[in-house]
């Protein structure tokens, strides 16, 4: 399930170090205001027993916002969208998102001014493409990893894999990049997020490419990477 809150930034900016910083933050405390326990068993121990959190989310994403060299700009036109393939996560976050009437995300307050489920986009059995609205991140022996760098198709593919495993669902059969966008850097906690914007072609299970689409590519989806349009 995907959900998507309209927003309106009470900042002309964000710091850079909140673009992506807070995510993690939020979706802790949206599941913590309807399900402590919930909350708290995902931060502590995973799902299903495993590390990996279902759990996908953006940065701010704003329209209309006024070009500004090195400036991480806002308007009153944005959205931040939020998701898990686990139904019970789904609804603790959607269920406590609609009594919000604004997010603190680091320093700005982002008004609310509507939310939407989003339906299930048409997935058919076989290889479709995927493309993503926030950088991917993938990771090999401690060193993130660029579309065509060396290992970069096998790890993320790997990522997915696990993940397939995680929800119980075949693994997927394939992966190619099609198309990258510029190198992107972010602070996370005073530590350095290094990926970039793909479009892949993924040969897998219509209901795998469903659960993606609200989990992500990559690592750190909780933080606000890898989330798919």
């Amino acid at each position: 399930m995907r959900v998507r809150v309209d927003v309106a930034a009470d900042v002309p900016s964000l710091r850079w170090g909140d673009v992506h910083g807070p995510a993690r933050g939020v979706v802790y405390g949206l599941l913590s205001d309807h399900d402590p326990g919930l909350a708290r068993e995902l931060h502590d121990e995973g799902w299903g027993g495993h590390r990996l959190k279902p759990v996908g989310v953006t940065s701010p994403q704003f329209t209309g916002a006024p070009r500004r060299r090195g400036v991480y700009t806002t308007s009153d036109s944005g959205s931040v969208w939020f998701g898990s393939p686990v139904p019970e996560i789904a609804s603790a976050l959607v269920a406590s998102l609609a009594g919000r009437d604004e997010l603190v995300w680091g320093g700005a307050r982002l008004r609310v001014r509507g939310f939407a489920l989003e339906g299930a986009a048409a997935v058919v059995e076989g290889e479709v493409e995927l493309a993503t609205a926030t950088p991917v991140i993938v990771r090999h022996e401690g060193r993130e990893l660029l579309p065509g760098d060396e290992w970069f198709v096998e790890r993320l593919l790997h990522n997915l894999v696990h993940k397939a495993d995680v929800l119980g669902l075949p693994a997927p059969r394939g992966l190619r990049v099609l198309e990258a966008g510029p190198r992107r850097r972010f602070a996370v906690g005073g530590a350095p997020r290094i990926g970039a914007q793909v479009r892949v072609a993924l040969d897998a299970d219509a209901r795998f490419v469903a659960a993606l689409r609200s989990w992500g590519l990559g690592l750190d989806t909780l933080q606000g990477f890898g989330w798919i349009r």
